[in-house]
């Protein structure tokens, strides 16, 4: 992870995001949830999922609806 992504994502813990991953078997799958650390975060279902720097393809910050 580049270290201007690593910042990023230093300042997004203990905010809510999505992450698109590549896929092992192609494709891509999603992760939403609070961001615990800079590789991994919480989902709604309070488990805590890991994932490596090289499988994200895009992510963005959720905001919330007011």
């Amino acid at each position: 992870m580049s270290h201007d992504l690593a910042s990023q994502f230093e300042a997004l813990i203990g905010r809510r995001v999505t992450i698109r991953l590549h896929d092992e078997g192609g494709g891509f799958r999603d992760l939403v949830g609070v961001l615990e650390s800079t590789t991994s975060l919480r989902n709604r279902h309070g488990e805590l999922l890991e994932f490596s720097h090289s499988e994200i393809f895009i992510w963005r910050l959720v905001i919330a609806k007011t």
